[in-house]
């Protein structure tokens, strides 16, 4: 794309081979971008696209000061239907960004800016899912061009401390209670095992398999049992989990698996992105969050980190342990040529949220509805991956 300044040079890279090949620069940079969170590690990106991407849409913006690399964009064009520079990760990421290097923020995010305008001279970009003190706030606050804010997504978030500080933060009851829920699961002798990398693929794999059990019959997340995701989970895991990006740690009981989780890392922040328990669990009172959330908050205050994130959503049991809920924010920018097409697009994307909202306020159960139809989903997809009827059972579930 030419060069932004003494030194600088934008490019576009739009070859997945290359992108591959960006792995050492873009980990070093990520390490250099205080803000990034897992989800823009380079394991995960380009997992993301083997799994995802739509050959010849790849778009990553990419910024060189005196050959080193201090700024990247990763996005993909897509159509839906006005065309659209939106960043890799898709919805199965709970935070997007793109990534600035601290020690050259200025120029480096000037640089970003022009480049992004070139890359974006037909489409409007949307950014989704940015968390407050992103890089991506930034290039928000130096476009030169259409821009609009937007609230996104709520994510829960607790201090990265033990799990004793945590418990100390409830009422007086309340962290009684969870005390003595820790003390059942020690009792049950449930032990906890970090997954070693060689192991993670047939972990993974596991995992889904106790996900899609425990979430049977209640609206299980579909996109959770198709195979593209199953791929790209144990593809970028067992990457993560060699670079210390992830922990993948399976619980068990008497020698069997009961439960299974992976957590996500990056410099300041642990996220717990999916688990998957055996129903058996619930049925002998075992607080399975609180299993996890004790894991994930030792793992991340032993590694000095800031935050435990429960990422996306604000269900019941997260709200138990008071975390501190953090809005995602959706950052639209636009060239002043497409004026017209930012609004037509921020007008549709508002209309779509309001009209969510009104149907959640109005029909409280459309959420069954969407459960009882996530579920019919589910069990086609389950038929259409089984072998021949009559064939093999699934594994034995444990008890």
């Amino acid at each position: 794309m030419g060069r932004a300044g003494a030194g600088l040079r934008v490019t576009l890279c739009r070859d997945p081979r290359a992108f591959a090949l960006l792995r050492p620069e873009w980990d070093a940079l990520q390490r250099r971008c205080a803000g990034a969170t897992p989800f823009q590690s380079h394991a995960w990106l380009e997992s993301w696209w083997c799994s995802y991407g739509v050959p010849g849409r790849l778009r990553v913006v990419l910024v060189r000061l005196n050959g080193r690399l201090v700024a990247a964009a990763p996005l993909t064009l897509v159509h839906r239907p006005l065309p659209l520079l939106v960043l890799l990760g898709g919805p199965v990421s709970d935070y997007g960004d793109i990534l600035v290097d601290d020690d050259h923020r200025g120029c480096a995010v000037a640089a970003l800016e022009r480049g992004l305008r070139r890359a974006a001279r037909h489409a409007v970009v949307d950014l989704r899912e940015v968390r407050p003190g992103a890089a991506a706030e930034a290039l928000y606050e130096s476009w030169r061009g259409g821009r609009r804010r937007l609230a996104d997504s709520v994510c829960l978030e607790l201090p990265a401390v033990p799990m004793d500080e945590l418990v100390a933060r409830l009422a007086a009851k309340p962290a009684q209670r969870m005390r003595a829920k820790l003390r059942r699961i020690d009792a049950l002798r449930i032990e906890g095992r970090a997954v070693p990398e060689a192991e993670v693929p047939r972990a993974v794999a596991e995992l889904l398999r106790l996900h899609a059990l425990q979430w049977r019959g209640r609206g299980v997340t579909v996109e959770h049992l198709r195979p593209r995701f199953a791929e790209h989970l144990a593809r970028a895991a067992r990457r993560m989990v060699r670079d210390g990006d992830a922990a993948l740690t399976e619980y068990r009981r008497d020698g069997e698996v009961v439960a299974a989780g992976l957590a996500l890392h990056s410099a300041a922040l642990t996220g717990g992105y999916l688990y998957g328990a055996h129903p058996a669990l619930r049925e002998q009172k075992v607080d399975v969050t609180a299993m996890l959330l004790r894991q994930e908050a030792d793992q991340a205050a032993r590694a000095g980190r800031r935050v435990v994130s429960m990422l996306r959503g604000c269900e019941p049991y997260k709200n138990h342990w008071r975390p501190e809920a953090v809005g995602n924010q959706r950052l639209l920018l636009a060239p002043a040529a497409l004026e017209g097409a930012l609004r037509l697009h921020t007008a549709r994307t508002v209309w779509r949220a309001r009209a969510a909202d009104a149907v959640r306020a109005r029909l409280p159960a459309a959420q069954e509805w969407r459960a009882r139809l996530n579920d019919l989903r589910a069990g086609r997809l389950h038929r259409s991956r089984d072998p021949a009827p009559g064939g093999p059972d699934l594994p034995r579930d444990p008890v």
